[in-house]
Formats: C-alpha cells, structure tokens, sequence
C-alpha cells in the first residue's frame, strides 16, 4: 500500500496532468461574497478577520469562487481551465480547520456536457489513486428540479423561494407544511402602508434605535407588506402533493429516472431534456459505481444549474462533490449565463477512507 506522501504526490501529478492552470488564490479573501451567495449558515465556518477600514476578510474556505472572480476580472468569453491542490479553512466539528483540496475547474467550454463528463473523470482518477474503485455516487438534478418547478400551479412568487431552499431539506419541508396549513389560517385585514410606518417608526424610537443605520422603517413595511401578500397567495394541494411525490423519489439511479418519466407523464410535465442529460452521464459512468439518483438533493448554493454529484464515503461524508454551476459567473458579474462544471476533492477524508 502507498503512503499517504506517495498518494499525495501521486494526486498532486494528476492536478497538474489535467491540461488546466493551476490556480493559487490569495489565503485572505473578502467575506462578502460568501455571505451573498452561500448564505449564513456557511458563513459561520468561516475564519473571519476585519481589517482596519471595516472590511471583513476570511482565510480561503475553497477555491471555486475566488477562480471565477479571477477569470470575470481578466475578462470571460474564452474556454478557460484551472486545476489546484492547497489548504482551505473552514470550522468544522470533526477535525481540524485547516485541510487539503484538491479540484478541477471548467468554464466557459463549448459543450457543457463534455465537459461535466471531464470532470467527472477527474473524480474518478482520484478516486483510484485512494483505492477507492468501487465508489458510492449520488446523483442530483438542479436543471431537472428547476424545468419541474417551471412548470407547476402555483402563483409565480412562491418559485424562487421554493427553489432557494433546494437542497435544504428540513427548510423546504417547513416552506411545503406551511404553504399546506395556509388555507386554514384566519388572514387579518393588510394595514396601510402610512399607518405601518409609524407604527415600526414609534416603535424603533421607543426602544432607541437608529431610523437611518440598518433596515430603515421604510424598508422595514416594505418587507412586512411584501410578506403579506406572499401568504395571501395559495398553492394548491395538488402542487404540494406532486413536489413531495418528486422529492422522495430516491434509489438505483435507473429506476429513481423512471420513476420520474411516470410521474411527468401522469401530471403532463415536460422534464425530457434535463431526463436526457440525467441519463448521458450515467451511461458514461458506466457499471463500475454504485450510482443512485435524489430528487431531494442538490449542493446548498443556489448557484448550480445542471447535474450535480457527490461521492460518498463509507461514513456518509462526501469524498469528492460537484457539478455544473452556469449561474455563479452571472451572478458575480458576467453578462450572462456562462457554462461551467467543476468538482473538490476532500483529501483528508480521502486518506481516512483508504485506510478503512
């Protein structure tokens, strides 16, 4: 059996063997744009520090974001890939908040699915180098949810909030148990807007807080007002019915797909081009892995668009984890939708694997 610094060495050569620049990111990045676009609950992992002009900072918790932001600023349109392997730092409860990743980054390339399937046998190759040959890989479809989701009964609003809590398992239940008891509750009459705020303005002065700093009383009713109207709009029992019918279907990938073919063709849904997608890769993957497909899963960043993956290790941790990710150059500042695939390789997790 090799040692872990001949594993190490071994992955370190098929980093640099992937035809890809080998990306080095600054170890102090901006905290922001993680709290945008990964949320709260991600940014309590973080390893926060605030510079002296208030800026908050954190120790680089992964590669993925500060490779884009990169590629956004030298201008995006060209192919591009970028391959790395380095310390990342993260909180964690069950080891130490510095450890290894490894990873391969594809953007911009000008068919998506060739390139999902590129990284996807970047995986694979690490995988190997850890004896890892018979791998556990749970399958994911953002793009399947999302073209479901389109097309359902439901007033438009409830879409993105639906969608922003995919993947967040026990936030999107509480979302369909309370849109389920909403035609029960008692709806008190909307206030007026002029009346709202002075209420929230009295308020605030009473308890001695800022009407200029933070949410203003305007904003504040804003929101209220926002909220109100949201939960006057119903969704029908129907829709509801058929989302947890969608989200519990789990298993053999084969028949978690066909499982969904019946039940799009039961309610008249149109998901065959993401089902198509769905079924391309796992054909490349061939009969080598343990394959399963989850309606309910999807990585916790609401950047994801397409297939997306993760491979599982003996304790349920996740040993590598990916997918294609087309919205995240828009969201951080590219014109439009820009195709990208990519995958990180938990190293540690890897080696505590191989020795299992």
């Amino acid at each position: 059996m090799s040692s872990p610094a001949a594993r190490r060495a071994q992955l370190e050569a098929l980093v640099e063997a992937q035809s890809a620049t080998r990306a080095n990111p600054p170890l102090l990045l901006p905290a922001d744009p993680y709290f945008d676009l990964a949320g709260e609950e991600f940014g309590r992992r973080l390893m926060l520090t605030t510079a002296t002009t208030g800026q908050e900072y954190c120790l680089r918790p992964e590669y993925t974001l500060p490779i884009v932001t990169d590629y956004i600023a030298n201008g995006v349109g060209q192919p591009a890939a970028f391959s790395y392997f380095g310390p990342i730092f993260r909180q964690r409860q069950d080891g130490p908040a510095e450890f290894e990743q490894a990873g391969l980054e594809l953007l911009a390339q000008p068919d998506g699915d060739i390139a999902l399937h590129q990284v996807l046998t970047f995986a694979r190759a690490a995988l190997d180098l850890y004896a890892v040959s018979a791998p556990a890989i749970r399958l994911g479809g953002v793009g399947l949810f999302e073209t479901l989701l389109a097309q359902l009964d439901m007033p438009d609003p409830w879409r993105p909030r639906i969608r922003q809590r995919f993947g967040h398992t026990e936030a999107l239940e509480r979302l369909l148990t309370r849109l389920a008891v909403a035609p029960t509750l008692e709806r008190s009459p909307q206030p007026a807007r002029e009346a709202l705020l002075t209420e929230i303005t009295e308020q605030m002065v009473d308890a001695g807080l800022s009407l200029s700093e933070g949410r203003t009383p305007d904003e504040i009713a804003s929101r209220y007002l926002e909220q109100q109207a949201l939960d006057a709009e119903l969704v029908p029992a129907a829709t509801l019915a058929l989302l947890r019918d969608y989200l519990a279907i789990s298993g053999p990938a084969l028949q978690a797909l066909t499982r969904i073919e019946q039940l799009a063709l039961r309610h008249g849904l149109d998901l065959a081009a993401p089902l198509r997608a769905l079924r391309r890769h796992l054909d490349e993957l061939g009969t080598v892995a343990d394959v399963s497909f989850d309606g309910s899963f999807s990585p916790r960043l609401d950047y994801y668009t397409g297939v997306v993956f993760e491979v599982v290790g003996q304790d349920g941790q996740a040993l590598v984890s990916g997918g294609q990710y087309d919205r995240l150059l828009e969201r951080l500042g590219a014109a439009a939708p820009i195709a990208a695939s990519g995958c990180a390789v938990w190293v540690d997790r890897l080696e505590a694997e191989c020795v299992r």
